[in-house]
């Protein structure tokens, strides 16, 4: 793990502890994140495991949500404009047993980066919907869920002309 990646895992756990107390507790880590796509592992363990010993829905669930939000946040971060987020919908299939530590690829960073890019000029509320998959790096690269989440936003800094 290199230092950008270290500075983002603290930085989302740093505000999810203040800001969203359940995502703090599964402790997330920043795998990557790049021009093109986001990663992000949430690790199998007492926190995030179901009664069966598999990852636990809402675990799942937040990483599939963070594994897009995390480009959102690096672009506002960028843009230094007051712009917000929040997902609209989620869609789910669950295709395998999660036995293991999960990771979540949100392959569509260039698209996430282009909308907060369209939100910093203008103050419409915008929305798109992206797509990612998760998959547990020591049993297999196939994917044990794929998912999609809208994402919408909005510049609240935006003061029309």
């Amino acid at each position: 793990m290199n230092v950008q990646n270290l500075k983002l895992t603290a930085l989302i756990n740093g505000f999810s502890l203040l800001k969203i107390p359940l995502l703090a507790f599964v402790s997330p880590k920043v795998v990557s994140l790049d021009e093109s796509k986001s990663e992000v592992k949430i690790s199998l363990n007492y926190r995030t495991k179901n009664h069966l010993r598999v990852m636990y829905f809402g675990s799942l669930v937040m990483g599939a949500e963070l594994s897009i939000a995390l480009m959102a946040v690096s672009q506002i971060q960028k843009s230094k404009m007051k712009i917000d987020f929040l997902f609209k919908d989620f869609e789910a299939q669950f295709l395998k047993r999660s036995e293991g530590d999960v990771h979540f690829v949100c392959p569509d960073a260039a698209a996430v980066k282009a909308l907060i890019e369209r939100a910093s000029l203008t103050g419409d509320r915008l929305e798109q919907k992206f797509e990612g998959y998760a998959y547990v790096p020591k049993k297999s690269e196939e994917p044990v869920m794929t998912y999609a989440l809208t994402l919408s936003v909005k510049n609240r800094s935006f003061k029309p002309s």
